[in-house]
């Protein structure tokens, strides 16, 4: 038996943490949560989408063990699929095709600077 109750931070690698944090704040509407040396050369970052309580740790790739532009199987959710697809393409964010099937929630893929593949998910009702 676990104690086990939720997930923290997830971990993605990047090959600018600079670059990384502005897209994930400017371009996502992120909102910074940490950002701190934890050497003279690596830095912890984390970022979330307001009030989430899972957030991402921008993880330089010099450091991290993963390899950089993975498809990370994470799922954003949100209320119109359509919408924030629109609002993401005007922003400049690279977006994939919104895909609807009958049962199936819409959601399309977004990729960061790096090429790490994340999905957005219209909340289920």
């Amino acid at each position: 038996m676990t104690t086990i109750n939720g997930v923290h931070t997830v971990g993605i690698t990047v090959t600018d943490q600079d670059r990384a944090l502005a897209f994930y704040v400017e371009m996502l509407g992120f909102e910074k949560r940490l950002d701190a040396p934890i050497s003279p050369t690596m830095r912890w970052i984390e970022v979330a989408p307001p009030s989430a309580t899972t957030s991402l740790a921008l993880t330089n790739a010099e450091s991290a063990p993963a390899a950089v532009g993975t498809d990370t199987g994470i799922r954003f959710v949100v209320p119109d699929a359509a919408a924030e697809h629109a609002g993401m393409a005007a922003n400049g964010v690279t977006v994939g095709e919104l895909l609807s099937w009958s049962g199936v929630p819409p959601m399309f893929t977004v990729d960061d600077p790096d090429g790490n593949r994340f999905y957005v998910v219209e909340e289920s009702a």
